[in-house]
């Protein structure tokens, strides 16, 4: 008994030494690349991201082979080894993610999307990020396969299931119908362009823009704040507006009601001025147009540009402001009223002129004119 106990330290000690030497050599490594990375961003990364994993797959690795050589006779030898086995197979695809992840970082630095014509970065980020789901879920998937092959009575099930895999793929199918569509749908949007990170879109009457593309759903950051989470088979079966699906340039309207006396070269001459004294107009569309003229009013639209939406949005405001104000300002008698016909005998011209006409004579019909007067006579009779 002693001597077992004895025989389990000594090959404790060694497992140890050799998890020691391997966190050493580790360790050593790590100082190396950090060293070399302070030239290379893509080195410091690799350092950095990779330290961690590597130390278990090492070390796990170290007492493995030490074990097995050492441990010929013991009984916990075959357990232990197992044991050792499914956490080296975890720790490896740690690895192999952290492997993918900085290359998928240093594809994405090659593009940045904080400069004003950055379409063809958000296309790379959005395929890049997708990829980089795909990858994770993929690596996560065999490693997990892996570890219970393993297990030998994992093996029997595993021929089993590939014996009536085609009864079991036609209730999986229909039984994850709705996932399997948003997974197919989120690698259609990442390669086909339709939409990418940061575009900004209309969704279900908001207007927000695009924050986040995963395998199953969409995060749209809505211009208040709010997050709406959308399917991914949203964007391939529903219409959708894209405002940056080629350039974020856009063109707004305002619409303006006034009253058919306004001089609208006047106002399509202030409009001018407002715009070139704000720097939200990007200087390409300055128009003003009467789109309606209705009994009471007429309906104009002012039609101006901006390099993209928040900017537009911000445009159209201060044109409604700036151009509300000078209405009331420099053309009072131009804002929208309501007109009621006067049915009186009193002259348009003299109405439209100001000029008071006395017409007491003609509202009355036995009065105030000789006519007026005989037949009054007539059908009251001679005054007593």
């Amino acid at each position: 008994m002693r001597d077992t106990v004895l025989d389990t330290l000594v090959l404790l000690g060694i497992a140890l030494g050799a998890a020691f030497l391997a966190l050493l050599a580790v360790h050593v490594l790590h100082k190396l690349l950090a060293r070399a990375g302070r030239r290379s961003a893509l080195v410091t990364e690799l350092a950095l991201r990779a330290h961690r994993p590597t130390q278990w797959v090492v070390v796990l690795c170290a007492v493995y082979f030490t074990v097995r050589a050492t441990a010929a006779g013991a009984s916990w030898r075959h357990a232990f080894l197992h044991a050792d086995q499914l956490i080296i197979i975890a720790a490896g695809a740690w690895l192999i993610g952290a492997l993918l992840v900085v290359g998928e970082d240093a594809a994405l630095a090659r593009f940045r999307t904080d400069v004003p014509d950055n379409r063809t970065a958000r296309r790379v980020h959005t395929q890049v990020v997708m990829i980089r789901r795909v990858t994770v879920a993929v690596i996560a998937v065999i490693a997990g396969a892996v570890m219970l092959m393993t297990f030998p009575q994992a093996r029997l099930v595993g021929t089993s299931v590939l014996a009536s895999a085609g009864f079991a793929g036609i209730l999986a199918g229909l039984a994850a119908q709705s996932v399997l569509r948003n997974v197919f749908a989120g690698l259609q949007l990442a390669f086909s362009d339709a939409v990418r990170l940061g575009d900004v879109v209309i969704v279900e009457k908001e207007w927000g823009r695009v924050q986040e593309i995963t395998l199953s759903y969409v995060v749209v950051h809505v211009w208040d704040d709010r997050r709406l989470i959308l399917p991914t088979s949203y964007f391939t079966e529903k219409p959708f507006e894209n405002w940056t699906r080629t350039d974020s340039a856009l063109l707004g309207a305002v619409m303006f009601d006034v009253d058919w006396w306004l001089p609208v070269p006047e106002m399509r001459e202030e409009l001018r001025r407002a715009l070139e004294s704000t720097d939200l107009w990007d200087g390409r569309v300055s128009v003003l147009q009467v789109v309606e003229a209705t009994g009471s009013a007429m309906q104009l639209r002012a039609l101006v540009s901006a390099t993209d939406a928040p900017k537009l949005w911000d445009l159209r405001c201060f044109i409604r402001e700036h151009l509300v104000a000078w209405l009331r300002d420099s053309h009072p008698t131009a804002l929208p009223r309501v007109r009621a016909e006067v049915t009186s005998a009193m002259p348009l011209h003299a109405t439209l002129t100001g000029q008071t006409v006395t017409t007491d004579g003609d509202s009355r019909v036995f009065s105030h004119s000789v006519d007026g007067r005989a037949r009054a006579e007539a059908f009251t009779g001679p005054e007593l």
